[in-house]
């Protein structure tokens, strides 16, 4: 029974005991697939693991499962705080506050939100060159040999292939998924997470939730479910180049794109060989210095 496996789960998570939490919680939404509150126990769980992206996807699960559970929107205001995501964070409190306003931890973590908000705004990010190879001192030679003899972990193939592409203001991810019910499919944006689902019944639940390069604008991105893909466009809040999909610890330098220079029929112009040159004059020329080189 999924009441039998949810009280299981509590004493789990009483006892510290987070991964088994998470595993008893997935047995009990398997069997009440439409009961809120295991995905938000779910997604404290997660949190407490430092799955805050699963965390993410669980809270937004019970929030459309039970719009008015106060405690959704306190994990994913959590989580999307610990992704360094506080206007969403910001977003997701406030809604749940206004639905317990006694509940003090609401406000103490609105407050929070506010404060880091104000110092990412006046915060001058340090881009630190990375050390090139003949830059690079024997220890960081070590420690790169370190690396590469380390043993390669085969990596589970995903069961949907996806791909993406990007223009300056925007980037379009496309999951090749064959005729899937729109029904089937959530997907929600973050500041900087991409949360995609797929549930077919009789299949295991797809997710994709990765967190962003760079950040985005969730009130104008957008997705479409067509016969033989899903194509989502984000909209990117800064019109720079995304090295890759996901966000990377690696230090780049982001390199910001001249929307101008990329649109229009405008064709390159190039040095070109076939220039008309006058040979008498040059023939002229040549003798007036070798008469004067001669004299």
């Amino acid at each position: 029974m999924a009441s039998d496996l949810e009280a299981k789960a509590k004493e789990a998570f009483v006892e510290d005991h987070f991964e088994l939490a998470v595993d008893l919680l997935s047995q009990a939404i398997h069997l009440e697939p439409n009961k809120a509150e295991l995905y938000a126990d779910r997604a404290q769980a997660n949190i407490k693991l430092n799955n805050f992206t699963e965390a993410v996807a669980d809270a937004n699960k019970a929030i459309e499962l039970n719009s008015s559970l106060p405690k959704a929107y306190l994990r994913k205001g959590t989580a999307c705080m610990k992704l360094e995501e506080y206007e969403t964070a910001k977003a997701a409190l406030e809604v749940g506050a206004s639905l317990s306003p006694d509940n003090s931890r609401f406000a103490t973590l609105i407050k929070e939100c506010d404060k880091l908000i104000a110092e990412e705004s006046y915060t001058i990010p340090i881009i630190e060159e990375k050390t090139t190879t003949q830059d690079a001192t024997p220890k960081d030679v070590q420690q790169q040999d370190d690396l590469l003899e380390k043993p390669t972990v085969a990596v589970t193939k995903p069961k949907y292939r996806h791909e993406f592409y990007q223009k300056p203001d925007q980037l379009v991810v496309t999951i090749f998924a064959k005729k899937i019910p729109k029904e089937s499919i959530t997907v929600d944006f973050g500041e900087q997470i991409l949360s995609v689902s797929i549930n077919v019944p009789g299949e295991d639940v797809y997710a994709f939730q990765p967190r962003l390069f760079g950040k985005i604008v969730p009130s104008n991105c957008r997705y479409e479910v067509l016969s033989t893909k899903i194509e989502i466009r984000l909209a990117k809040a800064e019109p720079i180049h995304w090295t890759s999909l996901e966000f990377t610890t690696d230090i780049v330098v982001p390199q910001r794109v001249n929307a101008s220079s990329v649109t229009g029929s405008q064709r390159p112009s190039y040095p070109s060989s076939k220039q008309t040159r006058d040979w008498d004059k040059i023939e002229a020329q040549v003798k007036k210095e070798v008469c004067l080189l001669s004299s």
